[in-house]
């Protein structure tokens, strides 16, 4: 079997089973001698940037001079980006062999996120790593990540999405995201809604954890965008100016908090400046150009992270360059609100099925594919086609979409 039917069949595991559970995955991994444990480990919960915060911090510690383990998801084009030593992406080969490791020591049948994260605990371990940056997969409580006790955690926002899991108000979500938090372990949180942060004070007081809250400003301001380049010149209040390889209306306040978490870590900030100045983080408001189209791939993939993108949009250019929407959403996210917020700021809409057995489909939208400015085409292939006609597209509602497009030839 290669390496992508092999990927294939694990990722069928979470539609076949809910999954061994925390208890269960913590005697799996006593199996496995604990790999989770030697390391240190920076462990990241949020609604929205967490999957920048982490790749960004992982980047900083490993310019700090720490060999640095990388737990990210969903991946954008390879599944082996889910795993990552100092840069590098586990190969395939490795992570085979991972999993194999896990699934001989498997008593309760362990869904896919659960083989992947164990798979990266075992990696890690046999790597030596030092420090780990783990982003969590579902909330935070339930995790399968949260079998660690880290040396930091960190919590990035908070926002309505999977509210048939985690709530369905801010409150009850962020005491989900804040059951990462571990007694006596320091937090650092994000600018979050005052509902929310009640919460996680609430679960910081019961833990005894210290907290920091870190919001724009500290100590970075947005200034100026380079949007050919993709960098925003950030400024500190004494303005010195740092060079930030990311664009996004949210970017700012991430670099913020992977800074002071940074700087609890003891990293120079020597190492900090260079780390913002050299990462490349695909689908992040990302520009390539395909033929003589322009295209912005960024992965918002809930309603506030869209209303976010679209905030930052009417900041570009491209805004004023008759820009078409190209979107596609997984069905267990709010994809009616999130293309009846995006879809009246475009001339034209395509709407296409992102390439995973979650996507939603053309019966799931019902009324909202009759605007005249709409098109839908179940093929993503044949509505990246249509799209090339245009000059300027801006591409979002799913990493899975996200990463066909980049892949795209």
């Amino acid at each position: 079997m290669n390496f992508n039917a092999w990927f294939l069949e694990l990722q069928t595991r979470t539609a076949q089973n809910a999954g061994a559970g925390l208890v269960a995955f913590k005697k799996l991994l006593l199996r496995l001698k604990n790999p989770q444990n030697k390391t240190k480990i920076i462990h990241v919960a949020g609604t929205n940037g967490k999957g920048t915060v982490c790749t960004l911090l992982a980047h900083v510690l490993m310019f700090g001079g720490q060999k640095t383990g990388l737990f990210v998801s969903p991946h954008l084009i390879s599944p082996t980006e889910r795993i990552q030593v100092n840069g590098q992406e586990i190969s395939q080969e490795d992570l085979m062999q991972a999993v194999q490791a896990v699934l001989a020591a498997q008593e309760e049948p362990l869904n896919f996120f659960e083989l992947i994260t164990a798979a990266a605990f075992v990696y890690f371990a046999a790597q030596r790593v030092q420090y780990a940056v783990l982003e969590t997969g579902l909330g935070g409580r339930k995790d399968p990540t949260n079998v660690c006790v880290p040396v930091l955690s960190i919590i990035t926002s908070i926002g309505l999405d999977h509210t048939h899991l985690l709530g369905t108000t801010l409150a009850q979500i962020a005491a989900e995201k804040a059951g990462i938090i571990k007694p006596a372990v320091p937090v650092l949180c994000g600018d979050v809604p005052d509902e929310a942060a009640t919460a996680i004070e609430q679960a910081v007081l019961e833990n005894c954890a210290p907290l920091t809250w870190v919001k724009e400003g500290q100590p970075f301001y947005e200034y100026a965008y380079d949007f050919v380049n993709g960098f925003t010149a950030l400024h500190t209040a004494d303005r010195q100016e740092w060079d930030l390889h990311l664009l996004g209306g949210l970017q700012t306040q991430n670099a913020c908090l992977v800074y002071q978490a940074a700087r609890q870590l003891d990293v120079p900030e020597s190492a900090i400046k260079t780390a913002f100045e050299t990462m490349y983080l695909p689908g992040r408001f990302e520009r390539i150009k395909k033929g003589n189209t322009t295209f912005i791939l960024d992965g918002a993939h809930n309603p506030q992270a869209v209303q976010n993108l679209l905030a930052f949009w009417q900041k570009t250019p491209y805004a004023m360059q008759r820009p078409t929407l190209l979107c596609g959403f997984m069905k267990d996210k709010d994809f009616k609100e999130m293309l009846a917020i995006l879809a009246p700021h475009f001339a034209r809409v395509i709407v296409t099925v992102p390439p995973s057995l979650r996507a939603a489909t053309r019966r799931d939208f019902g009324d909202l594919l009759r605007a005249p400015s709409i098109t839908f085409e179940s093929d993503f292939r044949t509505a990246l086609t249509l799209a090339q006609k245009e000059p300027v597209v801006l591409c979002t509602g799913s990493f899975y979409l996200v990463g066909a497009v980049h892949a795209a030839e």
